[in-house]
């Protein structure tokens, strides 16, 4: 088993937190998601997971890793955010 935090940008809500955990159990080995809003750490757990691909998966929903944050960040994390409300 093999464990990954990543300290990103832009999770606001409960919202945010359903998107982030919906798109990374999509991934291949990836058994556990953990998302703590107040720090904006995610932790992810599984076999064989690659810690880049989870953090390129989080900045194309709108969450990059910690300062690497754009307008178009922001943008992206809004519409997940309004995704994982609804879901």
């Amino acid at each position: 088993m093999i464990s990954h935090q990543l300290y990103v940008e832009n999770i606001k809500c409960e919202g945010c937190v359903n998107s982030i955990k919906s798109n990374l159990l999509k991934v291949r080995g990836v058994t556990q998601v953990e998302v703590y809003k107040e720090e904006e750490k995610v932790c992810v757990s599984g076999i064989a997971i690659d810690r880049q691909e989870m953090a390129d998966r989080l900045s194309a929903i709108g969450y990059p890793e910690k300062g690497n944050n754009s307008m178009g960040s922001k943008v992206k994390s809004l519409v997940s955010c309004a995704i994982g409300k609804v879901s």
